[in-house]
């Protein structure tokens, strides 16, 4: 059995991780950190401030919340031998250079996006990329999100352009916006746009264009809980493991 301690366990994500995670038989969720109380009852586990004050031991504490308290995170999870599944995005490099640090006495798993579909979606296009690559096929992703998503490109087109870029000797650069230039386009560019609107949760295409022929791979997110689901599976892969940094390839197999 995997004890579990949710940190954010009452924002949304952290609710849906929360549910999952309570419905599966090889992990118990032993107890949450969060600020705010949950809108709708009582948890099922003890909820604590701050992780310093949580009195409850566990093997792996996933952390949905925000970068603000990293410091803190990092370091009970290290004086407590605590692997940690980091969900959060939004990290300065100070802080990378902290959780890189750490890892050196923890297991820790970081992904720009915790989805077992998206991270799937990186393996088959880092294949797809040297095999179009070599015949001049032009690569574009597009990425769409809500309305009130801030960021842009998001952290998920990036992190496939950088799979995509890596499998291709990193030979290729990114464009993100053609509006002030009159020129062909560069054959060793990514170009990444974005969309925003509405309530879509997340789509991801991987456009490659050659000559008379255009292959497209696509990933869509209906729910969070694609990416409780992807935490989850990432926690049970991480429970055990010897200190060091892991991403989701090792949890899909990549």
């Amino acid at each position: 059995m995997i004890n579990l301690i949710i940190r954010g366990c009452n924002g949304k994500l952290g609710q849906v991780i929360s549910e999952i995670a309570e419905n599966d038989s090889e992990i118990k969720v032993v107890a949450g950190i969060d600020l705010m109380p949950r809108k709708n009852g009582g948890n099922s586990y003890p909820v604590f401030e701050h992780l310093g004050e949580c009195t409850v031991s566990a093997d792996v504490v996933v952390d949905c919340s925000s970068p603000k308290g990293l410091t803190e995170l990092l370091s009970v999870c290290r004086e407590r031998k605590m692997a940690i599944v980091l969900c959060t995005t939004g990290f300065s490099e100070e802080q990378l250079a902290e959780v890189e640090q750490a890892s050196r006495e923890v297991a820790i798993l970081r992904s720009a996006n915790m989805s077992l579909g998206i991270n799937t979606l990186a393996k088959l296009a880092e294949a797809a990329a040297k095999i179009f690559a070599e015949a001049d096929f032009d690569i574009e992703i597009v990425e769409r999100h809500h309305n009130r998503k801030v960021d842009a490109p998001s952290g998920t087109a990036l992190l496939l352009a950088d799979r995509i870029n890596t499998a291709l000797d990193g030979q290729y650069h990114y464009t993100y916006d053609r509006s002030g230039r009159r020129q062909a386009r560069d054959p060793k560019e990514i170009g990444i746009s974005a969309v925003r609107g509405g309530t879509i949760v997340g789509e991801h295409e991987i456009i490659f264009a050659g000559r008379d022929e255009v292959i497209e791979l696509k990933h869509t997110a209906y729910s969070r809980e694609v990416f409780g689901t992807g935490a989850v599976q990432a926690v049970k892969f991480l429970a055990g493991k010897k200190a060091g940094m892991y991403d989701m390839r090792g949890v899909v197999g990549a």
